[in-house]
């Protein structure tokens, strides 16, 4: 098997080379883009799913479609570490540029620049991180220029909706981990774009983050649910699963055989990033061209290791010592979701004990919430990556990963700083 041509992808955000069982959420950008262009409401997107299913993917296959379709795009992804006005504002002015140089139009592009200035200005001693990207142009006065998020990033997308209107185009923005926003942000966004649907301005928001973002903008704005449309992108069920493993490796005469494919969708339970990994490693290790389970077996340690560094490992190295040994409880109490109260039990401490390393988790992307009480990782399988990898006597320290861990610890352990970074 000639390693070059291996056909499977695993990567962060890779294309995989079929691209399985997410037709109708595909459709459903269709719809919103074409409705839009020809002044029809429609509801913005927002997909939501654990780490692993593709969605990166799919933001990115939306917006070639997009583009496909007339639009001008932009593309940002959120993170802790840098405010959505400081990203956003660079691409922005790009995209103002790019209508600029469409012919025998008006001055709204103009505007939308000035406007764009004004909101930088104003926000660049609030938040930090900006600078002025290059805009040799007077600020509007009075518009976009408070300094508050909320008021103002309405007023800018309201400016670049009108420019792409003059100019008979439309404009897509795509947000990759939508739920890095602050709250003020992810408010301010949920303002601009109920204004943008009010006026029926060419402008539409496809963006994807973890399940948590349906309750965050909920919490924000009540009206969030009548503004975005929240498709859950899941693992694959086993016939589309099977159709991602078997079609690539067709086209080079190339087969599974179907106990091979069953060891694989019962090891990966179907999550795409996952799926690549099992192939890419089968196809490497297989010396003829059928697929068979031998190999399957012979790369499980392999393909583990390699999800290990590229998609566990990644996360993990971010985490204190007490977040790790959150995470860790968890993890010993089986598959999720967890009950707070459980985890609580698990360390013979209080449930309010456990309230602010749970909320530095969500807030890094760790783990959420299903519902009222309970906690889950937002990383599939996990809980398996925990157990295999770390164990910590109550002091913190590591210990082998098969010794067992205590199922309590001493009260004397059990108090609110438990989990914090120095025990």
């Amino acid at each position: 098997m000639d390693h070059i041509t291996n056909p499977f992808s695993p990567g962060a955000g890779t294309p995989p080379p079929e691209l399985v069982g997410r037709e109708s959420i595909l459709a459903q950008t269709h719809v919103l883009f074409e409705r839009v262009k020809i002044k029809r409401s429609e509801k913005s997107l927002i997909m939501i799913g654990l780490r692993g299913v593709g969605k990166t993917v799919l933001l990115n296959e939306a917006r070639r479609k997009s583009e496909a379709s007339g639009y001008k795009s932009v593309y940002i992804e959120a993170h802790e570490d840098k405010r959505l006005p400081a990203l956003l504002a660079p691409e922005l002015r790009k995209l103002l540029f790019s209508l600029d140089l469409i012919v025998n139009a008006g001055d709204k592009v103009k505007r939308g620049l000035a406007i764009l200035r004004g909101f930088v200005g104003a926000l660049r001693f609030s938040i930090g991180g900006i600078d002025n990207i290059g805009l040799d142009i007077e600020s509007l006065k009075g518009v976009g220029d408070s300094g508050d998020i909320e008021a103002d990033l309405s007023e800018l997308f309201v400016a670049v909706g009108e420019a792409a209107e003059e100019r008979g185009t439309a404009v897509s923005i795509f947000i990759d981990e939508l739920q890095y926003l602050t709250k003020p942000e992810l408010s301010a966004l949920i303002m601009a774009m109920h204004r943008i649907q009010q006026l029926q301005l060419p402008l539409v928001l496809v963006a994807a983050g973890l399940p948590i973002l349906p309750e965050l903008a909920g919490d924000s704005k009540s009206y969030s649910e009548r503004l975005f449309s929240f498709p859950e992108i899941g693992p694959l069920p086993k016939d589309e699963a099977t159709v991602a493993l078997v079609a690539p490796v067709a086209k080079f005469d190339v087969t599974f055989t179907d106990l091979a494919l069953d060891e694989i969708y019962k090891t990966t339970c179907g999550y795409p990033y996952f799926l690549q990994e099992w192939g890419y490693q089968s196809w490497n290790s297989s010396d003829s061209k059928i697929i068979d389970i031998d190999v399957v077996l012979k790369v499980k340690d392999l393909a583990t290791a390699r999800l290990d560094q590229n998609f566990f490992r990644v996360r993990f190295d971010r985490l204190t010592p007490g977040e790790k040994r959150f995470l860790r409880s968890m993890a010993e109490l089986g598959k999720g979701p967890y009950r707070t109260g459980e985890i609580a039990t698990s360390h013979n401490i209080m449930p309010k004990s456990i309230g602010p390393v749970r909320a530095t988790l969500i807030k890094k992307g760790m783990i959420y919430s299903p519902s009222h009480g309970e906690l889950d990782f937002t990383v599939p399988m996990f809980d398996e990556f925990m157990r295999r990898v770390m164990r910590f006597e109550p002091n913190g320290t590591t210990i082998p990963h098969n010794a067992p861990l205590p199922k309590r610890l001493p009260e004397s352990l059990g108090g609110p700083d438990l989990f914090s970074e120095g025990n």
